[in-house]
């Protein structure tokens, strides 16, 4: 469908600016007037809205909505261990498909149109994001070594043969994801490298997170987390590290020289209270700096205009410069950055050319008026609920805020029978 979004307000590349664009087969083909011989099939009026490129949520486990105000107030050990893997015991792959199609309502309508998502059953993130037509990085969630060496060898199977039996659909990229240094030892991080390699994918990990991990990895290998993965093979040019709240000045220049990406989730950071990620240090060493929301079950939310606003607010007041992570910095994570991390190509830009994965606000909200600065505005004054319309490759998968593609109402109704059987109320 060719869709031509007349005279909207736009966030460029290289500024702000009423403009038309339009789309032919998924793709931005103009920015500015409307194209000779261009016939829309359908247009949206841009009077009183913004346009931005959809957000790119770096870091994130969609199924766990089935855990959201569940497991709170909880040390990160308490959390992971006593609550949340228990309580992962008890869901199917069925239930780990409605909780990601929640999480994919969330998403869309809070205006995020990529994820990088790490997962516990396979097919069935797979299967939600060809329903839903949202774009998807997928990582089977990864453990194992000599302690639990059969099941380690039978996740590393499924995870590549999952790769293998969705290879062709659309709107998805897989990686590998080797869960954390802790819950991965040594030769398990260094045969689930040699596979990526084989298979030529990135790898989705989490590190150096709680003050519990830095210090089980010093004790046992004698080296920080990051350490530990260059050791192994981990940390790579297409590598997404979520977290990194306890990295270290040498840590910061390894995944410097490595081209590693790091995916910050203030929130739920703050939240577990594991700490601050050093954004600002990371950003002046040259790593790719992404944003991401962690969890529901740790979060609460998957909103990315909540991380962005903690994003570019919190690292002021904890460094005493209000330029310590600008808004334009924080806008640029939310969006090209997550792109480059999740190794998506022609995304979280409105450039002629690049894939039409677009969101349209809503500027008829008192919360972000006058809309003096929007660029600032989207960092300091939205809160995701201006978002109308969202696009992914030029389908429209949420207008006028309802769902063109998924149930919503039969969601809920899964997910809250989820909710009941497993315990969690």
């Amino acid at each position: 469908m060719n869709i031509l979004i007349r005279d909207i307000l736009a966030v460029l590349p290289d500024g702000v600016k009423i403009c038309s664009v339009s789309i032919e087969n998924g793709v931005i083909t103009s920015i500015g007037g409307e194209p000779g011989g261009f016939k829309a099939d359908k247009t949206i009026s841009g009077g009183g809205k913004m346009l931005i490129p959809g957000l790119v949520n770096a870091h994130t486990h969609a199924y766990m909505t089935v855990f959201r105000n569940c497991a709170d107030d909880l040390t990160f050990n308490d959390w992971l261990f006593g609550r949340i893997m228990p309580l992962e015991d008890k869901l199917t792959a069925e239930d780990c498909y409605w909780g990601t199609l929640l999480g994919f309502m969330e998403m869309l309508s809070t205006g995020t149109t990529s994820f990088n998502d790490m997962y516990i059953r396979a097919d069935a993130s797979a299967r939600a994001v060809t329903e839903a037509g949202i774009r998807g990085v997928l990582s089977r969630g990864l453990s194992g070594g000599a302690d639990d060496a059969a099941g380690g060898e039978r996740r590393l199977k499924e995870a590549v043969e999952e790769i293998e039996k969705w290879k062709s659909a659309e709107n998805i990229i897989f990686m590998l994801g080797p869960h954390a240094p802790y819950t991965c030892d040594s030769g398990y991080q260094k045969e689930v490298a040699g596979e990526a390699r084989r298979l030529g994918v990135g790898l989705h990990t989490h590190v150096s997170e709680s003050a519990a991990e830095m210090a089980s990895i010093k004790e046992r290998y004698g080296c920080t987390p990051p350490e530990l993965f260059d050791r192994t093979g981990l940390l790579t040019g297409r590598t997404v590290a979520a977290h990194g709240v306890y990295l270290t000045d040498s840590d910061i220049e390894l995944m410097a020289a490595r081209g590693a990406s790091l995916a910050t989730n203030p929130v739920s950071n703050l939240k577990l209270a594991n700490g601050v990620a050093p954004v600002p240090k990371l950003l002046k060493a040259g790593v790719n700096v992404a944003l991401g929301t962690d969890s529901a079950g740790s979060n609460n939310a998957l909103n990315m205009f909540r991380e962005l606003g903690l994003v570019t607010i919190l690292h002021k007041g904890m460094s005493g410069n209000p330029q310590a992570v600008t808004a334009r910095e924080g806008f640029d994570m939310a969006t090209k950055n997550g792109a480059k991390a999740l190794g998506l190509n022609k995304v979280g830009e409105i450039k002629t050319g690049y894939k039409a994965d677009l969101v349209i606000l809503s500027l008829d909200r008192p919360n972000i008026q006058p809309l003096n600065d929007p660029v600032a505005a989207l960092a300091y004054s939205f809160n995701g609920a201006e978002v109308e319309t969202v696009m992914v490759g030029g389908r429209l998968l949420m207008e006028n805020r309802e769902f063109l593609t998924i149930d919503r109402d039969k969601v809920i109704y899964e997910v809250n029978k989820i909710c009941e059987r497993i315990g969690t109320r």
